[in-house]
């Protein structure tokens, strides 16, 4: 099957990676719904992950927002993984065209990627609701409860799309654009069940669909190739190869 991909590969020059949180894993990331919850004193009770990292939940109980964001959304020590090595590599030779993601940990750019679609934004920028006035993570990771902006006061909050907010209507279209564009389309690390990130693939008209996932998604009547490994390992070796 690697040999297979790495000839997809090969034959291909105008490709687009889609990825999810099991691009991450091997940096030690793991997916926050995996957290048990947060118990809030302010509500008496557990919040799922989702409830936690809700817009509603921002605006209303930002401490306890705060907690839980740094907790299990942040990692500035992550490094990036075999995988983000060998989408930048894959850049680098000029097949690779764009990284659609939707993880939230910026590694596709420490790993040197240029193009990179974040549908979910990035812990790595932040910015004052107020003046708009833009901050590192440290800067979060810094404050104590709820960062306030040292410009003017206002409060300071991730560029993160939260549950309850819509995605970026421009960082949709470009991905649709490269999607649409693209002759090989590879889909990795995702459950396709994260809507309406996962529904995007159906933009791809081109030849070489492929999914690589450790678990079954669902999509793979959809695939021209379908390898259920660890994605880190299956880049590397791909790539390497070519």
């Amino acid at each position: 099957m690697y040999e297979q991909l790495t000839q997809m590969l090969r034959e291909s020059d105008n490709i687009v990676f889609f990825g999810g949180a099991g691009v991450s894993t091997a940096s030690n990331i793991p997916d926050f719904r995996s957290s048990d919850g947060l118990y809030s004193k302010k509500l008496l009770r557990r919040c799922s992950p989702e409830e936690a990292v809700s817009h509603t939940f921002l605006i209303q109980y930002p401490e306890e927002f705060y907690e839980f964001y740094k907790k299990n959304l942040v990692y500035p020590d992550a490094k990036p993984n075999d995988c983000h090595i060998a989408l930048a590599k894959l850049e680098q030779m000029g097949k690779l065209k764009a990284i659609v993601t939707q993880n939230i940990d910026g590694l596709h750019q420490k790993a040197g990627s240029k193009v990179v679609y974040e549908l979910h934004g990035s812990t790595e920028r932040n910015y004052c609701r107020k003046c708009g006035k833009k901050f590192d993570v440290n800067y979060i990771l810094a404050a104590d409860g709820e960062p306030i902006c040292d410009a003017c006061g206002g409060k300071v909050r991730p560029d993160v799309v939260l549950y309850e907010e819509g995605l970026n209507e421009a960082t949709v279209m470009k991905a649709i654009d490269a999607i649409a564009a693209a002759d090989m389309l590879i889909v990795g690390g995702t459950s396709l069940v994260v809507y309406p990130a996962a529904g995007l693939i159906r933009y791809f008209r081109g030849k070489n669909l492929v999914l690589i996932n450790k678990t079954i998604t669902g999509a793979e009547g959809m695939a021209d190739l379908v390898i259920n490994d660890d994605i880190a390992k299956v880049m590397k070796e791909a790539v390497n190869a070519l």
